[in-house]
């Protein structure tokens, strides 16, 4: 078997897809996975084994630019690949495959791709309501039944690579870290406050913790306005990564620290996908359809009849599913699971 897998365009789904590799090579463990997608995954894709190839797709989320979709097709035709599996609902994503002459083409029912798509699945959300459900379905055949245990992500890490890291950013690993990621891609609904945040840092900087603040040049405001609550005597032991580093190197320090605490974010699945002890907090959106898949992980939601509204900003203007979600559960959460880790080093029993 050789696969030509058509990659989702957010960097949650692309570490959740693994679970669909993971379960391809177990029914075919000599099958060839190559993935299309942004040129960014390729810093996540590169650390599953299950990925022989990344394949750069050339165009920004949403352009459709049919001359170089085309272009690309007709280079893929001599990789003969025997079958494609469509992560992405939207008509374009399935252009490509079609073009490159792959006799089997799998997905969802999407945008007018009839023809385009000729395996093509009708989907039962509740029968399905987890997005990695849905992407490990289109790995099995029609009506067959998927495994009811999914494996989880597992993203591979060079220790060598996290040493040049850690130099590259003068960090080190003298103190436990509490990594913070409260940014959200997808918009302002999704982000715990940036006064929270700094409450829960300080808990931990009282107690001789290094805080670590990640996520991408969207983001630095909110942690600048994290660190601007923080007391001078304490800004030594923060340290504000967000635009500094790359995808690759925020997997890298993610890696290394004991706790993360985050928004349903890209690195909150990162982070899971790194087995790091994580509070992931929801609030617009909900664990029911795309938690962390880590063992080591509780997720807080308060569950308002407002939400989950999936709406990038509230559209009541009043964010209660995340201004009620008081730092001191989060601390609570955090607490709970150091004493598991704890409890799982030690080979203690869990209290």
């Amino acid at each position: 078997m050789k696969y030509l897998i058509v990659g989702p365009s957010w960097v949650g789904d692309m570490v959740m897809a693994q679970t669909l590799f993971i379960c391809l090579k177990q029914q075919y463990p000599d099958a060839t996975i190559d993935v299309l997608a942004p040129k960014w995954s390729s810093a996540i894709l590169s650390r599953m084994k299950e990925v022989s190839n990344c394949i750069d797709m050339p165009l920004s989320h949403g352009q459709l630019a049919l001359s170089i979709r085309r272009k690309l097709a007709l280079s893929l035709r001599s990789e003969q690949y025997n079958h494609a599996i469509i992560l992405p609902n939207s008509f374009k994503s399935a252009l490509i495959p079609f073009w490159a002459n792959i006799p089997v083409r799998t997905g969802w029912r999407g945008e007018m791709r009839f023809g385009l798509i000729n395996d093509m699945r009708r989907l039962d959300k509740k029968q399905s309501p987890l997005m990695v459900e849905r992407f490990v379905a289109l790995g099995y055949p029609k009506q067959a039944s998927v495994p009811q245990i999914l494996p989880k992500p597992k993203l591979q890490i060079d220790p060598d690579k996290v040493t040049q890291t850690l130099h590259r950013h003068h960090l080190t690993l003298s103190n436990p870290i509490l990594a913070l990621c409260p940014g959200a891609e997808f918009g302002a609904s999704k982000q715990w406050p940036a006064d929270y945040y700094s409450t829960l840092a300080m808990n931990k900087l009282q107690m001789g913790w290094h805080v670590w603040l990640f996520g991408s040049e969207k983001d630095c405001k909110i942690t600048d306005d994290i660190l601007s609550y923080i007391p001078d005597q304490y800004q030594g032991n923060c340290f504000n990564l967000a635009g500094k580093t790359t995808l690759a190197e925020a997997v890298d320090l993610l890696s290394k620290v004991q706790a993360v605490v985050s928004n349903d974010s890209g690195l909150m699945h990162i982070a899971a996908a790194l087995f790091r002890p994580l509070v992931a907090i929801y609030g617009s959106t909900t664990a029911k359809h795309t938690p962390p898949m880590n063992s080591n992980s509780k997720t807080l939601w308060l569950g308002l009849s407002c939400s989950p509204c999936f709406k990038r900003e509230c559209p009541l203007g009043h964010h209660d599913c995340m201004k009620k979600l008081s730092p001191d559960r989060v601390t609570k959460a955090l607490e709970q699971l150091q004493v598991q880790e704890t409890s799982i080093a030690t080979g203690a029993p869990e209290l």
